[in-house]
């Protein structure tokens, strides 16, 4: 039995021994304290994942290649070896997910193709987990906005910013946008429509005309701030002599300037009496920090602190807090506005955690209490609890016989990263916390040597890599990425490294902005900053209050170690079917295996490999009396899609923002979009139409038809669907298609479904293969009204497949019954192992070689880089064509867990 199965069953067990003795106890002792903290964090191991990619952004036509970490805080049991990786829009709509298998070391590599079929210019998100992590909170999980800037199919380009010109009452502003043409060149004197609506709701609407230089201002009135806030702008530009008809989509999330400032006072209490931290953030609209000054001022209006904020609207101030007094703070902004805030109510009594003192060798406490909890709590006893990355670093009993009580901790008990301090009364009621960063054991030192410092274009690069896990070798996994950083130039404060997000993100809940900038050559002004923005942000994996009350997560999943295939074979009257004998298949691999059911009819098929997209068979025919059997398969379940704070990452202007990058990606796609003229000689395929249909026969000329091959390597068809049909919109909330145009008007009439000449519902889609769609024809309108008068829907999409019955004689009953499905055979495409693919590192080696153009952004990647026990790899590649500096990453993890990062640069001429 796995060990967390055994864990799991002891904790429930010793849950119901205690739980009636420990509720009628006015005081518990440290030990039952210490044992229920140690009981759930050895039952519940954490593991975190992370994903190292080879670049910041990308654009449509490239290739995402990325790496992922599974990291845990115990390796006494079966870390799960499967990780997943899902991609979602702007939306938050999922559009892929990958699964990615995991070697004996934890890591795995994945790519993904961004098809320009599927996708557009836009803020993609990466969200990374194992479904032991799907069991608790999802803030926990791997997220990472992308950019994905688009050269291929993105025709209109721009800029566009927001005037705030409500003066922060009504909700109007100005969104000031400059429209250009996919060459750069401006739309100038172009009339266009545009409408602004949040989800079912309109805003406003209405017409303009771009100037001389291509800008337009369109000012946008609104009767509720937060509905304009989470609502979209629709431009349409009308088609002229020489270009399409064009639209775009702006998010109006940070249409209108506003700021909010919360206080949080160290500890967690304002204390009469007591000399308090108080930490502080602003952030606006747009979840970003806002740079603040300002004042406290007491009831009377007397100053009583400054604030001025460090970092991101982070800071800190600290007073002496008065009993019956009351406080507010007076901040500016940037923009010159000034708005006062209240800061908490001050408790007449009270006790808090506090630290002095956070350097490389211990960490210095203190317990203070004002006079008047003193005099109520004098000589009795307290707990403190310590515990970073779910073990339980230390713990002590203190009596109270003085205001304040000095605690010192030694580092050396704690792992690098963030310990929780919390402290409970004699009753264990958790009664002040605090976050702090432990800087125990140093990360890895990765350091990379190149055999020059200056190369030419396409000249072979040698590099070394020595790692030292405290000056020693260290032997681990790596990955390696290589990038004309001229081409691609980033803030490396921005970047989501291996330290920034298992040491920091990983364990807070909420946005971080900038994570790397506290692991960027950290000094003591980082060091300072990283305190206060734990002194602001949220941390809550567990509650100690559920812990002394014996609530404990529930689990649904548990670590996986393979692709499992489960479920219950029953008789058709219900009745399950014991040691029955089932058959699977996977004819791509002629790979065929076979279980027995148990008792109950459960069985599971363990252990399988093969890559997404492969059609599996489960067959029950070898059974007695197998006509009257049905296989039910158990469900597939996978953490729902959550919104996430992260998503303040997301960048407004892609196409100003990677100038460059898209400037080297048309040079490297211009073949695509100026297509030469090209014979063809395939033979013709698969024909389709409405016309063989008399149920949709009515309708006029298809606006859009797409070819079955466009759904290749496709899963879902519902998924599949959001992105290829071109003019249709998908609403998340109502899971309903609409026509883009009536939508985008605030129309809620839906499209209506046939299939083969059937009307279909959207849920119903879903029982159609992808692999046996034909082809897709859609209608944006119905002149004649032949079908919307009878379904009362706006605009059809027909799907056909390739199981379409060609005319012929009538049937007879055995024909019809061999048509129909059999419950006893099952078909399906679940999903597989994502296929390994190599990046491909050129040899320029002869002249020949050396005469190919390459303008590549990536120049090396390479995932599977090993040390030995000398700590040693060698790295080889070659130059692109680019030229100026050349930026190296690596980061890995070492044999016992360590992790580390590096970068590196050289300069090509």
């Amino acid at each position: 039995m796995n060990r967390i199965v055994k864990r799991l069953c002891y904790l429930l067990f010793c849950c119901l021994q205690t739980i009636s003795s420990f509720a009628q106890q006015d005081t518990v002792s440290i030990n039952t304290v210490v044992e229920k903290t140690q009981k759930l964090l050895q039952s519940y191991p954490i593991e975190k994942v992370h994903l190292h990619f080879d670049k910041p952004y990308y654009a449509v036509g490239d290739t995402v290649w990325f790496k992922a970490y599974l990291t845990s805080n115990m390796y006494d049991y079966d870390l799960s070896k499967i990780v997943y990786v899902e991609v979602m829009n702007g939306r938050d709509s999922l559009m892929q997910t990958l699964r990615i298998p995991l070697t004996d070391a934890h890591v795995g590599e994945g790519h993904l193709v961004l098809d320009q079929e599927w996708y557009s210019q836009g803020n993609y998100r990466f969200r990374a987990y194992t479904k032991w992590m799907a069991n608790f909170d999802p803030a926990y999980l791997f997220n990472k906005i992308v950019p994905v800037g688009d050269v291929l199919n993105n025709h209109l380009h721009y800029t566009i910013n927001f005037n705030d010109v409500s003066k922060g009452k009504s909700a109007r502003t100005q969104a000031v946008i400059q429209l250009k043409n996919r060459e750069g060149k401006p739309l100038n004197n172009r009339k266009l429509t545009w409408t602004a609506a949040a989800g079912w709701e309109p805003i406003d609407e209405g017409k303009g005309a771009t100037d001389a230089v291509g800008n337009v201002v369109i000012t946008i009135n609104g009767k509720d701030r937060e509905l304009l806030k989470k609502g979209n702008l629709h431009v349409s530009l009308a088609a002229d002599g020489s270009t399409p008809a064009m639209t775009g989509t702006f998010p109006l999330r940070s249409a209108l300037w506003d700021a909010d400032v919360q206080f949080f006072p160290e500890g967690g209490d304002f204390i009469a009496g007591l000399a308090k931290k108080v930490a502080f953030k602003a952030i606006g609209s747009d979840g970003r920090g806002l740079s603040v000054k300002g004042r406290v001022v007491n009831q009377q209006g007397s100053e009583v602190a400054v604030v001025n904020d460090i970092h991101k609207g982070m800071g800190y101030f600290t007073f002496i807090p008065e009993a019956g007094n009351t406080y507010s703070a007076e901040v500016t902004f940037e923009n010159g506005e000034t708005r006062s805030y209240p800061l908490p109510a001050v408790a007449e009594q009270g006790i808090n955690l506090t630290v002095l003192k956070a350097d490389s060798t211990q960490l210095q406490l203190a317990i203070v209490a004002n006079a008047a909890y003193f005099n109520a709590h004098k000589g009795k006893a307290f707990y403190l609890i310590a515990q970073s990355n779910g073990i339980l670093c230390y713990a002590a009993q203190a009596t109270l016989r003085s205001e304040s009580v000095l605690v010192n901790l030694p580092n050396d008990r704690f792992p690098t990263g963030i310990a929780q301090l919390t402290l409970f009364t004699a009753d264990a009621k958790p009664v002040s916390e605090r976050l702090v960063f432990v800087e125990n054991v140093k990360p890895l030192t990765l350091q990379l040597t190149s055999d020059k410092k200056e190369y030419a274009a396409k000249e072979p690069v040698k590099l070394q890599l020595d790692v030292e896990n405290n000056g020693s070798p260290a032997a681990g996994s790596y990955s390696v990425a290589v990038v004309d950083e001229t081409k691609v130039p980033y803030d490396e404060n921005k970047e989501t490294t291996i330290l920034s997000n298992l040491l920091l993100t990983s364990d807070l809940k909420g946005y971080i902005e900038d994570p790397n900038y506290y692991f960027n050559q950290p000094d003591e002004s980082k060091r300072e900053a990283l305190d206060v923005l734990l002194l602001t942000q949220g941390y809550r994996r567990f509650s100690y209050t559920d812990i002394m009350a014996d609530r404990y997560p529930p689990v649904l999943f548990f670590p996986e170690q393979g692709i499992e295939i489960s479920g219950v074979l029953r008789l058709n009257n219900g009745r399950p079917v014991a040691n029955g004998g089932l058959l699977l298949s996977i004819p791509d691999k002629s790979f065929r295996t076979d279980v027995y059911t148990d008792e109950n009819g459960r069985f599971v098929f363990k252990d399988l490999v093969f890559t997404d997209s492969s059609r599996v068979t489960i067959n029950a025919r070898g059974n007695d009396n197998y006509r009257n059997m049905v296989i039910n398969l158990d469900p597939t379940q996978y953490p729902g899609i959550d919104t996430t704070a992260y998503r303040a990452n997301d960048m407004l202007n892609i196409d100003e923002a990677l100038a460059r990058y898209l400037d080297n990606s048309r040079n490297e796609y211009r073949t695509s979009i100026l297509l030469e003229e090209v014979e063809v000689t395939a033979a013709k395929g698969p024909t389709f139409s409405h016309k063989d249909y008399p149920a949709i026969s009515g309708l006029g000329m298809a606006d859009h038809q797409i070819s079955g091959d466009r759904l290749k390597g496709c899963n879902n068809l519902i998924m599949c669907l959001q992105t290829a049909l071109t003019g249709v919109t998908y609403d998340a909330q109502s899971q309903l298609f609409y026509i883009t145009r009536d939508y985008n008007a605030g129309g809620r009439i839906p499209v209506q479904f046939f299939v083969n000449g059937m009307a279909m519902d959207v849920p119903a889609l879903n029982g159609i293969m992808p692999a046996e769609v034909l082809g897709i024809e859609i209608f944006l309108r119905d002149e004649l009204g032949t079908v919307s008068r009878m379904y009362q829907n706006n605009g059809v999409v027909a799907i056909y497949t390739n199981k379409k019955q060609e005319k012929g004689p009538r049937m007879s009953l055995s024909q019809i019954e061999a048509m129909l499905p059999k419950s006893n055979i099952i078909d399906l495409t679940p999903l597989g192992y994502i296929q390994a693919r190599k990046f491909y590192v050129p040899k320029y080696d002869t002249p020949e070689r050396r005469a190919v153009n390459d303008i590549r952004t990536t120049v090396y990647w390479n995932p599977e880089v090993t040390t030995g026990d000398d700590g040693k790899a060698g790295i080889t590649f070659y130059n692109a064509d680019g030229k100026g500096t050349y930026r190296v990453v690596v980061e890995g993890v070492d044999s016992q867990g360590n992790i580390g990062r590096a970068t590196y640069r050289y300069t090509v001429k």
